[in-house]
């Protein structure tokens, strides 16, 4: 599957129609982002059953002000519409691998469960 462009308007509709969501937020005139590109997108080959999504920081400033990035690429992932992971910075494909699989780690999930149940 091929990566996806996500504008202010399909963001929540992108987040609602997969499990787990990974959005890249670039801009066309950054080099890290150009030399992620390919990166991303060999990845959102691989796993087809993962939405892979891209923010131009340009051309959506409101979005990328939102979503508190300050610096690209910013790479963000979430499962079940929860944000789980937030890093900037360029990965390489071993490092990318490692992150989705920690995303897919159904243990992420029960800690996830276990913060929201411990008393503020």
């Amino acid at each position: 599957m091929a990566t996806i462009d996500v504008t202010e308007q399909s963001f929540t509709e992108t987040l609602e129609s997969s499990e787990i969501v990974f959005v890249d937020f670039w801009a066309a005139w950054c080099g890290p982002c150009r030399m992620f590109a390919p990166t991303y997108g060999a990845a959102a080959e691989r796993h087809p059953d993962i939405t892979f999504a891209k923010v131009d920081t340009e051309a959506e400033q409101a979005l990328a002000a939102a979503a508190n990035i300050t610096s690209i690429p910013t790479l963000m992932a979430f499962k079940g519409k929860t944000l789980v992971f937030s890093q900037p910075g360029a990965f390489n494909a071993i490092g990318l691998e490692q992150v989705i699989q920690a995303v897919r780690n159904p243990d992420l999930d029960k800690r996830g469960a276990d913060v929201a149940q411990q008393p503020a």
